[in-house]
């Protein structure tokens, strides 16, 4: 189940939701130039490993620990593959920009990081010994998913089911529905790999997902504007109708 668009206009450009895909891609694209041994090195040093977290080391020395600090902030403009970062910043592009309108550019760019490093954090707390990197922008995006759920709860997203491959199924749906499924397929995931061995399972971070969208649904009421909310709202944003045909 993918979206493909919504139906709620950005009244501003939407500069820190493109400049936050422009920075992924940039980096994504030095990736790509990298040999394969200095890329595991970048990961390894740049990504989220569990392990190296809940050592008695990282806490008792404050060198360590101050270095160590940074994949919380790197670890989100990292990706593994094309599809990775096509996915992400596809549906950072769908639910950001309205978010932003509700925040403003700065206010919604430290929400979209802080979302990242509770994401992170809920990784860690899931995944203690693990010693695998974990990297990509899927937990800040959550972030923004939770904010969009609770803002845009009304708006219409186009969503594709790809069931077969000549035989595509599009839906409407409300936000709220898609969101709501989305974040339900998180948690029954996320549930699921802490009960299996399976790669496949771990290698995805569920609850990076789960805890993005539950810090994006608290923290987002305290970057919003207060005089964007107040403003009269688009007739999208009220109506249970089709907006497509306009």
């Amino acid at each position: 189940m993918f979206p493909l668009q919504d139906n709620i206009p950005s009244r501003n450009p939407p500069v820190a939701t493109i400049s936050i895909i422009a920075a992924n891609c940039l980096i994504f694209t030095a990736e790509l130039s990298m040999p394969k041994e200095t890329l595991f090195q970048v990961i390894k040093t740049l990504g989220i490993v569990p392990s190296q977290f809940t050592s008695g080391a990282w806490g008792a020395n404050i060198y360590v620990t101050a270095n160590s600090i940074w994949p919380f902030i790197t670890s989100m403009f990292l990706h593994g593959s094309w599809m990775h970062i096509i996915t992400n910043m596809w549906m950072l592009w769908i639910f950001g920009d309205n978010v932003e309108d509700r925040m403003g550019s700065f206010r919604f760019f430290i929400f979209y990081l802080l979302c990242g490093v509770f994401a992170a954090i809920a990784h860690i707390i899931s995944n203690i010994d693990s010693a695998i990197p974990t990297i990509g922008a899927s937990g800040a995006i959550a972030g923004v998913l939770g904010a969009y759920f609770l803002l845009f709860p009304r708006a219409q997203v186009i969503v594709f089911f790809p069931l077969f491959i000549f035989w595509p199924i599009y839906y409407i749906l409300p936000a709220f529905v898609y969101l709501g499924i989305w974040f339900l397929m998180q948690f029954l995931n996320g549930s699921l790999s802490l009960l299996s061995d399976s790669e496949a399972i771990e290698y995805v971070a569920w609850w990076a997902h789960i805890g993005g969208f539950v810090s994006g649904i608290i923290l987002h009421r305290f970057f919003i504007q207060s005089y964007r909310i107040r403003r009269k709202p688009y007739i999208d944003e009220l109506s249970t109708r089709s907006a497509w045909a306009r």
